[in-house]
């Protein structure tokens, strides 16, 4: 029997008369709200249409390389179609996905705070975000753009025929929506905790939010300029990338990849910490080296500024520098290995319950692994000039951007879910398209570490015949990825109405959101709650008037 139906089992609940969804109605008060949690869902619903947007995009692409020939897309189209899908997908859906929503929904809760420091700022964040992303949109709409994601000049800066500046803007001002999340985010953490939650009290969640803040608060600037000076170059024709005006291309690398590195890990520390709240609750333990968790989140970030010349091996730059990139990558990976052995030694011997955020969690672990390690092969310079701008590259990134990232989103979206709407989905439901999203996401990408191996370019439309087999594997498992998708869709709205009531704590977790109600209500806490337990203190977790003889009866029956 799973934690989940233990759960229903022995308690019935009712969803509290009035609370932050239904405290008011109008549409107003949803666009100026000044409740953390309401924006947090205004992010939810933002972040799901880039989200479909971006996806269109990959199915066009998936779709094209059926087949060798160049059947559906030009070369001008097929390259505006990866151009944005990249765009979309990374400045749009993964960068602000489990930050702007989940760290906006449950970070002040996880804290015992009532808001987050500065709540008008953090509804002009969500603005911004709106704003850029109505650039992104007008961009798509205008023809869209075809530099790829990375805009490297001078191509973009003097060769293009895309909406380079229109598309430029649309990540800018998206990037002040980063700034001024992370800042409030650092600020709440800091000045708004509970008596009592000292630092090594804190949910590992939080550990994660804070070290994400502070790549999105240093690194989101260097990329601001950087754009603000391509988009200079491009409208004056100032020399600055294009060395035809006096320029230096391999400058504009340089910055750029000095925030998109750290930028990865802007998208993925957050899922770290949700795997290492859903690990502790389905486990049932507190989480094994704890201390090293929180620290190895902060070594992340702070060693993330110091990798980006990993993607600047072929493009001139010394063999002694790139020496020193390379085993400064390396060495990010201890820390991202410590959290992954620390998990490991806490589902041993666990009391494992296999709901959807668990099995969510676990893939997280596995994709992730290998993103990491294939990642590592990438640092040495000898395999990654053989192996640079190939479909090796490409599988790799989304093996920790899609295996890493969305799948530890859909982790909290399950996870949070009854605490965010009062429901609960249903559970064979989401255990079935847990599963399917990861036979589709390693059908969609592992042979693409074949193909690229045997030599494919990235941003290609056109191959050789003896790499169809792989392609068409690679599209197979794209269709049964965007049909795993639309599962969760399906069964969460349908939990809206229909789904069972899930009381405060349905997962029987730890730490201060699930003492509320569930949805909570508008002000989170009606007094400033005292923390006096350690973190994931699974032997005093009160969550009902029922025995736990009982309930640990009901789940080994």
């Amino acid at each position: 029997m799973s934690t989940l139906e233990a759960h229903e089992a022995v308690a019935e609940h009712k969803i509290p008369r009035v609370h932050f969804l239904n405290a008011t109605h109008t549409v107003k008060s949803w666009l100026l709200t000044m409740d953390h949690k309401r924006v947090g869902l205004l992010y939810l619903v933002s972040i799901t249409f880039f989200f479909l947007i971006g996806g269109t995009f990959a199915s066009m692409i998936r779709l094209e390389l059926a087949t060798p020939q160049a059947d559906l897309l030009e070369a001008d189209q097929y390259n505006t179609a990866f151009t944005m899908h990249g765009i979309v997908m990374i400045f749009f859906f993964l960068i602000p996905s489990i930050p702007a929503v989940f760290g906006n929904f449950v970070l002040p809760l996880m804290i015992g705070a009532k808001d987050v420091a500065f709540p008008k700022l953090n509804l002009a964040s969500w603005y911004l975000f709106i704003f850029g992303g109505t650039f992104g949109i007008l961009t798509t709409l205008l023809g869209g753009v075809d530099t790829g994601w990375t805009f490297y000049t001078p191509f973009s800066s003097t060769y293009s025929n895309g909406n380079v500046i229109l598309a430029a803007a649309a990540a800018f001002v998206a990037g002040f929506s980063s700034i001024l999340t992370g800042l409030n985010f650092m600020v709440t953490i800091h000045k708004m905790r509970a008596p009592g939650l000292t630092w090594f009290k804190m949910p590992l969640f939080v550990w994660g939010m804070y070290s994400t803040s502070l790549l999105m608060v240093l690194g989101t600037p260097v990329i601001a300029i950087t754009l603000v000076l391509l988009m200079v170059e491009r409208g004056l024709h100032i020399g600055i990338f294009d060395p035809s005006l006096g320029g230096d291309p391999v400058l504009f690398q340089h910055l750029f990849w000095f925030y998109s590195h750290p930028a990865v890990y802007i998208m993925i520390l957050p899922g770290m910490g949700v795997v290492s709240e859903v690990i502790g609750a389905f486990c049932r333990k507190r989480v094994f080296g704890y201390e090293f968790i929180a620290m190895s989140s902060v070594s992340i970030a702070v060693l993330g500024f110091f990798v980006w010349g990993h993607h600047l091996f072929i493009s001139g730059q010394s063999i002694y520098v790139g020496m020193v990139f390379s085993f400064i990558t390396m060495l990010v990976a201890v820390p991202s290995a410590i959290k992954v052995f620390n998990w490991m030694a806490t589902i041993y011997k666990g009391s494992v319950a296999y709901d959807a955020p668990m099995l969510y969690a676990l893939a997280f672990i596995g994709l992730f692994s290998i993103g990491g390690l294939t990642g590592v092969i990438l640092a040495l310079m000898g395999l990654d000039i053989h192996m640079h701008d190939t479909y090796f590259v490409v599988a790799h990134f989304h093996y920790v951007m899609v295996g890493g990232a969305v799948t530890a989103f859909m982790a909290a979206l399950h996870f949070w879910w009854p605490k965010i709407t009062g429901r609960i989905y249903p559970e064979p439901w989401a255990r079935l398209a847990a599963f399917l999203i990861f036979v589709g996401f390693n059908l969609t990408f592992f042979p693409q570490f074949i193909v690229g191996y045997l030599g494919m370019p990235r941003r290609y439309h056109v191959y050789p015949e003896e790499w169809q087999l792989l392609n068409v594997m690679s599209s197979a498992g794209a269709t049964i990825l965007a049909l795993s998708f639309a599962m969760p869709a399906i069964y969460l709205l349908w939990s809206l109405k229909n789904g069972k009531v899930a009381g405060p704590n349905p997962w029987r977790a730890t730490g201060l959101e699930w003492t509320l109600s569930s949805p909570p209500p508008e002000h989170n806490f009606p007094k400033t709650p005292i923390v006096e337990e350690e973190a994931y203190d699974y032997s005093k977790v009160i969550y009902n008037p029922v025995a736990e003889e009982e309930v640990e009866e009901l789940e080994h029956a």
